[in-house]
Formats: C-alpha cells, sequence, structure tokens
C-alpha cells in the first residue's frame, strides 16, 4: 500500500507556500534561492515558514531541522524525508 502522506508533498505546491509567506512572486522562488539571503527573510520569516510547514504538512522539526530549511530543495528533501518516516 503506498504512503499517502508522501504524495501529499508536491514541489510546486510547496514553491507557493513559500511564496507566500515571504511575499514574493513565485518565480522568485527557485531552486537556488535562499530564503534569507535571496529572498529577503530574515530570522522571523524563516520560522513562520517552519511553522506553515508543520501545521499543513502535520510535522514536527527539531531545532536542528530548522537551521536546514534555508531553502526550497532542502525544505522539500526534509518534508519528503518526514513524511515517508510517519
Amino acid at each position: 500500500m503506498p504512503d499517502t502522506n508522501a504524495m501529499k508533498l508536491d514541489l510546486e505546491d510547496l514553491r507557493r507556500t513559500v511564496a507566500g509567506v515571504l511575499d514574493v512572486d513565485l518565480a522568485e522562488v527557485t531552486d537556488d534561492a535562499s530564503f534569507v539571503e535571496d529572498l529577503g527573510g530574515d530570522s522571523l520569516l524563516a520560522l513562520e515558514i517552519v511553522v506553515v510547514l508543520e501545521k499543513k504538512y502535520q510535522v514536527k522539526f527539531s531545532e536542528s531541522e530548522l537551521q536546514e530549511i534555508t531553502s526550497l530543495p532542502k525544505a522539500y528533501g526534509l518534508l519528503a524525508s518526514k513524511l515517508t518516516d510517519s
């Protein structure tokens, strides 16, 4: 039986979510863009991204994992592993 949680994670949906939190155009949230350095986020917005992701995907990040969520690919990879493990 396939893991339904893993199927819920869609890169483009994640991109839209991050763009909404950071209040930037969707096209600005590229795979190479850092949430803070390139997209103008700060530590408070970075925390808001984490809170939104935890609520949306019903996962919990450890403190060390929080520091890893700095770009779209990193957020996607961490979420994918969390959803696969659950």
